[in-house]
């Protein structure tokens, strides 16, 4: 026996024995359990409560970050376009303004910034500085369920700013975008959509999917001389100068039929508050309520909306009304950049510049929206809209009939790296490009063809432009979405909550006032002439079931209907 053995011997009963003690029993017993707790952690670390396991979690950055991090050596003012003349202007190969100088609302009243001095102090890091960001294990409540927030990693926005792509993303074969303009376009039953959107035909609709260099496409505003003035959906000249004048970043949203009350963004830093534009559209009915309940000075200015009064709007649905800013920024914003629209019920939590940072540029895309938290084919979708009632049946099996017609299909992992067909849509993210312009464009058309659930046609547009250039949308989870925006209720719902203490009723209508906009929906799909739909009261959800019933019984798909997809 080697020397030591006895000695071991001899501690192994004392082991035993110490072993058995209570004491130290329970923390040999919690010693185990935490290292088993951390392994079970581990595994999960980086799988998301909001979507199905496996769906994708990894950060990417794109080679214009990855760039700038190299490039950290070099002063901030480097990453950005020098200031040129008004002598240089007028040259055909200048370069452009700076492009901080271009985002400031305030050059209209002679007012400059030098941006310099807003990074002189900041020194762009590295290494990103969400580069080893993970997602944290899901709650251990398991019996809450539904969509909720989840964390999401911003980079301070000195960062972001600095960031910000100098030279606009290419745009995959589509350089140049045009728009159909026919002031004296005449009603044509055979066409569907509206007057607003120009009916273009199905041939029409066709051809706007084969994509060249230069092109010319039917999105919206088809008469007067330009968006917003004798097209339908009309702004005051002074409105349409100012959003003239907005060329960085435009935040977005709209109230029509007094449905929502507006949230006031919160956490934006003074930066975006001098250089970002925040533009609030609203019909007469809303402008009248805000004028009742808030403060408008003559700036029309509440918080940091600058509110935009629309007259002349195209359609009876409100909801149809807010799809025309919520697409076409583009034709309304003629010389923004990036622009970010937020549904009217929602609240910006997040600085704009961050939200564009981590959606956009570091993902290298121009085109951003979460997708649904639960449904991620589109059939499911429009069963889950005939459920709610939140259109009439027969325009959704119409609409859906049609896109079966043109091959539309369950969704299935085989569309990987694509992740869903569904997406969250009261979020948009985007770089105004010739070919996210199109794209666009062409959802709004389906909108204005068919029903308003524009999450029906989303799939649709996408997949057939992505099937001619290469080009992708970024659909991240709704769970992150939902941590820079919070959703509120309804202007309605949050009346009724409050009914007992501080709500009453405002006088009834006259019959010659007509049905409220928010409650008369214009949905069409054959050319027939518009009905008035019964109301509903305000209380139910799923206004637009009895949209438009009588005008919008579906026609047998006969050939002419799909002769030419």
């Amino acid at each position: 026996m080697l020397p030591g053995s006895r000695d071991k011997e001899r501690r192994l009963p004392w082991i035993c024995k110490l072993a058995c003690r209570r004491h130290v029993a329970m923390l040999l017993l919690i010693l185990v359990s935490s290292v088993a707790v951390f392994l079970s952690c581990f595994s999960i670390l980086s799988r998301d409560y909001d979507v199905p396991p496996g769906s994708e979690m990894n950060l990417r950055f794109s080679d214009h970050v990855r760039h700038v991090m190299n490039s950290a050596t070099s002063t901030p003012e480097m990453l950005w376009y020098p200031s040129v003349t008004d002598e240089d202007e007028n040259k055909v190969d200048s370069p452009p303004v700076s492009l901080l100088d271009t985002q400031f609302p305030e050059r209209s009243h002679n007012m400059t910034l030098n941006h310099t001095s807003f990074h002189q102090h900041y020194d762009i890091p590295m290494e990103h500085p969400c580069e080893h960001f993970s997602f944290p294990p899901p709650p251990s409540d398991r019996k809450r369920t539904g969509p909720r927030p989840c964390p999401v990693c911003y980079v301070p926005v000195e960062y972001a700013v600095a960031v910000m792509p100098t030279f606009p993303s290419p745009s995959p074969l589509l350089k140049s975008l045009s728009y159909v303009s026919d002031e004296y376009l005449l009603p044509n039953d055979s066409n569907e959509g509206s007057f607003f959107g120009g009916q273009p035909s199905l041939q029409q609709r066709n051809e706007s999917y084969d994509i060249s260099e230069m092109m010319t496409v039917h999105c919206g505003f088809v008469r007067g001389d330009k968006p917003g003035h004798g097209t339908g959906f009309d702004m005051d000249d002074e409105d349409l100068l100012e959003m003239e004048q907005c060329h960085g970043v435009v935040v977005a949203s709209a109230i029509f039929g007094n449905y929502d009350i507006i949230q006031e963004p919160k956490s934006i830093s003074d930066f975006s508050k001098r250089s970002a534009c925040f533009y609030m559209f609203v019909d007469e009915e809303t402008e009248a309520y805000i004028k009742n309940t808030s403060t408008l000075d003559n700036t029309k200015r509440v918080g940091l909306w600058r509110l935009v009064v629309v007259r002349n709007l195209p359609y009876t649905d409100a909801r149809r009304n807010g799809k025309i800013p919520k697409l076409l920024l583009h034709r309304i914003f003629p010389n923004a950049r990036f622009s970010i629209w937020i549904d009217g019920k929602l609240e910006l939590v997040v600085d704009p510049y961050q939200i564009l940072e981590r959606f956009l540029w570091r993902a290298n895309a121009t085109f951003a929206i979460s997708k649904h938290y639960k449904r991620f084919d589109v059939f499911e979708e429009a069963e889950a809209n005939k459920a709610a009632g939140k259109y009439d049946n027969a325009s959704i099996d119409y609409q859906i009939d049609f896109y079966k017609g043109e091959g539309l299909s369950h969704y299935t992992e085989d569309k990987l790296p694509i992740s869903s067909d569904v997406p969250e849509g009261c979020v948009i993210i985007r770089e105004h490009t010739p070919i996210t312009n199109l794209f666009t464009c062409l959802w709004f058309n389906e909108v204005d063809r068919f029903t308003s659930r524009d999450q029906l046609s989303f799939s649709t547009v996408r997949d057939k432009i992505m099937s001619k250039v290469d080009w992708s949308i970024n659909m991240f989870m709704d769970c992150e979405r939902r941590n820079f925006v919070v959703q509120a209720y309804h202007r309605d719902l949050l009346e009724l909550r409050n009914l007992p203490a501080s709500f009453s009723y405002p006088p009834p209508r006259s019959l010659s006032d007509g049905q409220s906009s928010k409650s008369t929906p214009d949905v069409h799909h054959n050319g027939a002439g518009r009905a008035s739909p019964l109301r509903k009261p305000p209380v139910k959800r799923g206004r637009d079931k009895k949209s438009g019933s009588k005008r919008h019984r579906p026609r047998p798909l006969i050939s002419r209907d799909f002769g030419a997809t």
